[in-house]
């Protein structure tokens, strides 16, 4: 990389990377901010972790925690982290069944990074003795 790589800013389009703002109440792809691919012709791959999912059952009510994993090849833009992050978060109080929270995820994450594949993995801890893991995968259709 060179060394200018490091010196440039982040794109003036970024809302929430540099700044403290309340987290949302609610998931929204308008949360989600992307910043341009530096390498879009380099099929490498981007993944992302956290043990700190949580979301709410809609049926008891009762907490939902995840692990869960997003992994991507980026095509033309990159997700931004700290945006993502704060997407995840607005789960924390958003009823849904969690096979329907991995497929949404991916649903957005797609629809504003256009990525070459992308792969959400969710693994929702034990209820009742029941541990649950979904995975939803995406690829982009080959170009003729």
């Amino acid at each position: 990389m060179s060394k200018k790589s490091f010196k440039e800013k982040p794109a003036k389009s970024l809302r929430l990377l540099g700044s403290a703002s309340a987290l949302p109440q609610e998931p929204s792809v308008e949360i989600l901010e992307t910043f341009p691919n530096s390498h879009p012709s380099r099929g490498y791959v981007v993944r992302v972790d956290t043990e700190d999912f949580s979301s709410v059952c809609p049926v008891t009510g009762q907490p939902d925690y995840a692990e869960i994993v997003i992994e991507y090849v980026p095509a033309a833009r990159c997700v931004e982290t700290k945006s993502l992050k704060y997407y995840l978060a607005a789960f924390r109080n958003t009823p849904s069944f969690n096979e329907q929270i991995v497929n949404r995820i991916l649903d957005d994450l797609v629809a504003v990074c256009a990525p070459e594949s992308m792969t959400v993995i969710g693994a929702f801890a034990a209820r009742g003795g029941l541990a649950l893991t979904v995975t939803a995968t995406h690829t982009a259709k080959k170009r003729k």
